[in-house]
């Protein structure tokens, strides 16, 4: 599809008249009226009004001319899994899990590829193929290539190391001590508790990005820790194989 279509299909999708569109961008409705006839195009800056106001990439209003790749993992990017900025625009250099609230996720490949490479095996490839596959093509990526001059991402390691020992000291029974937080994508880890009222919620984002990790209990059996963290809080709960019957152990507000 051309931009004129894609503009024209998301303001009716989202029940708006060109006058309503263009006062939500700062353009007046003649200008909305040219996009949609193909007589011009968006600049930047009202695409960018634009991406975040249908919750759609650039690369998707322009058509999507460009075949975009996490610069972190090298995995495909599409709009559910590109990354944002703090002010909710789209990174379209970053998937969101190695890219969140302006951080970059990794700073060591070798843990990058730990995480890439349980997702990648299949019957297909091995894990030695999936790993020596990664190892070659991870330093050809912008962020890898840029690794230093991206600042080595000091700040946020030093603060994934006061995370794990803020978690460690809370010194709950059974769960053995927390050596590595991950990134990890609110959709996958959102689970929902009952509470005592017999209500039951979810206290995560699914669209956020959060630091956390799983953890076997030390007393044995099959239930397992999960902890998932942002600078907000922590939240670590005890669920059954594949997250069932989850309980929570404790949220702490920070």
């Amino acid at each position: 599809m051309e931009t004129k279509d894609i503009i024209l299909e998301l303001r009716m999708k989202n029940g708006l008249s060109q006058d309503e569109l263009a006062g939500k961008v700062f353009v007046t409705r003649q200008a909305v009226s040219r996009w949609e006839n193909g007589d011009t195009v968006p600049n930047t800056e009202t695409l960018k009004l634009l991406s975040k106001l249908f919750d759609v990439s650039i690369n998707t209003l322009l058509g999507a001319p460009r075949k975009l790749i996490c610069q972190c993992c090298g995995m495909p990017l599409e709009d559910h899994s590109t990354s944002r900025e703090k002010d909710g625009f789209f990174n379209e250099d970053y998937c969101k899990w190695c890219y969140a609230d302006g951080n970059y996720m990794y700073s060591d490949m070798d843990d990058l590829i730990d995480v890439c490479v349980k997702n990648m095996v299949s019957e297909e490839h091995t894990e030695d193929e999936v790993r020596s596959y990664l190892k070659e093509s991870l330093p050809k990526l912008d962020y890898w290539k840029r690794y230093k001059e991206l600042g080595g991402n000091k700040a946020f390691e030093e603060f994934k190391k006061h995370l794990i020992s803020e978690i460690n000291a809370l010194n709950i029974e059974g769960m053995p001590k927390l050596e590595k937080l991950n990134a990890l994508v609110g959709s996958y880890i959102n689970l929902e508790y009952r509470l005592p009222s017999g209500r039951t919620v979810k206290l995560l984002d699914d669209n956020a990005t959060y630091l956390g990790n799983q953890l076997e209990c030390e007393f044995g059996g099959e239930r397992c820790f999960g902890i998932a963290a942002n600078m907000e809080f922590i939240l670590i709960s005890t669920y059954g194989e594949n997250g069932e019957d989850p309980e929570i152990v404790i949220y702490k507000k920070r």
